[in-house]
């Protein structure tokens, strides 16, 4: 079968998470996604956090279905090199440091005219514009100024960070989105266009329920913990034997009451005056929880879930890293695959989210620093042998 984006030649200028995320998705639908790197040391995320196996894990999970170009962009040459292969490119992806492409002589204004089909897409902390636009951000920023840590958190607790990384991989998704609508309106056109997506403006858009809840009650949405609305059950509960991840979420909608009662093994609480309807459970909810909860810490969190999910009722057991990484649901669907690098050998990655009948996802390992730089001047450029060997001598790549 061919890919999605199969002929679809990305040229991958980013680094960290949330453009690297972006890129990596491009690949598993078929991309051919080209990381330029600096000679010398490639995408920081290869140093951060490495240890004796080399490359650190937290750049293998972002980078796989991609092929390693080394390039010195400070050199005359390099940048020249750079120029040609944008003009054989479909995509551009970055996220320096706002300015840095346009102090490189290599902005959008510069590229498009060199092909005006590319589709120039930058991910920055605030955007290019806007009076924040010269801000740097990271993850935690991100979701300090989008609203997510102020919802976030115990009523009586700070606003709190979460580590999904909603500012910067969520950053990436949504440029994937935008680059893939980019590249249908070209098809009408015939041009391409800048692509720009903010952390901050990405995080507002998975906030916007919250906003939404504040403009309906006319105040600030206040933290409450792990309580989802008005309903009970609708939040975690301890589970047996009572580690710190055994938990299980609930959430029974009015219409599942009944179902709810049968696993717990105690229809009877259907008639009970403090249980009968919504508002009835609400304004009771420590006596229903304290219920509940004595049920719950006699059972297995996945035992709770099966048996819920078998009657039609919201579950889920809170799984730890270990749990979703050995998942057999996950595997099954090859959210967690197995791959081989370098000295590290075998390590276990994410794989591609979005599945696609007529367009399947093979996960191929992240590229070594400058794994593919030959490959790509000779079958991109048509560069020679020799020249190619004199670039080295050159360290212009």
């Amino acid at each position: 079968m061919s890919t999605a984006l199969n002929g679809i030649r990305v040229m991958d200028m980013t680094h960290n998470q949330a453009g690297p995320a972006c890129g990596q998705v491009l690949g598993f639908l078929g991309a051919d996604v080209i990381k330029v790197e600096e000679p010398t040391g490639g995408d920081v995320a290869r140093r951060n956090m490495a240890d004796e196996h080399g490359d650190s894990l937290f750049f293998l999970i972002l980078n796989a279905n991609k092929r390693s170009l080394t390039l010195n962009l400070k050199s005359d040459e390099g940048k020249e090199l750079f120029k040609k292969l944008i003009a054989e490119s479909d995509i551009l992806v970055e996220n320096f440091a706002p300015g840095a492409l346009d102090r490189l002589g290599l902005g959008y204004d510069v590229l498009k005219q060199i092909n005006p089909g590319l589709i120039y897409a930058t991910i920055k902390g605030f955007g290019t514009y806007g009076p924040y636009a010269d801000y740097k951000s990271f993850e935690p920023i991100a979701q300090a100024m989008g609203g997510a840590m102020s919802v976030t958190g115990e009523p009586d607790g700070p606003p709190t960070y979460i580590w999904p990384s909603i500012g910067d991989s969520g950053t990436g998704m949504h440029m994937v989105i935008g680059i893939l609508a980019a590249l249908q309106q070209r098809h009408s056109t015939g041009l391409g266009q800048h692509v720009e997506v903010s952390m901050q403006d990405a995080v507002v858009n998975l906030c916007r329920v919250s906003l939404r809840d504040h403009q309906r009650q006319g105040s600030p949405m206040l933290r409450t913990g792990n309580q989802l609305g008005r309903n009970v059950p609708g939040t975690t509960y301890p589970c047996h034997p009572g580690g710190p991840n055994d938990y299980v979420y609930i959430f029974a909608q009015p219409q599942m009451w009944a179902a709810f009662l049968g696993v717990l093994g105690m229809p009877a609480l259907a008639d009970d005056p403090r249980f009968i309807s919504l508002e009835d459970r609400w304004d009771n909810r420590e006596a229903l929880d304290a219920i509940i909860t004595e049920w719950t810490k006699q059972r297995d969190k996945h035992d709770i879930m099966e048996a819920m999910g078998e009657a039609g009722v919201p579950c889920g057991a809170c799984q730890d890293t270990g749990e979703v990484l050995a998942d057999p649901h996950l595997k099954s669907r090859e959210m967690i695959v197995d791959l081989e690098y370098g000295r590290r050998g075998a390590y276990q990655t994410v794989g591609n989210p979005i599945k696609l009948s007529a367009s399947p996802t093979e996960i191929t390992r992240p590229p070594e620093l400058g794994e593919h730089t030959d490959d790509v001047l000779r079958d991109v450029l048509k560069i020679d042998e020799d020249d190619i060997a004199r670039l080295h001598r050159d360290k212009v790549v």
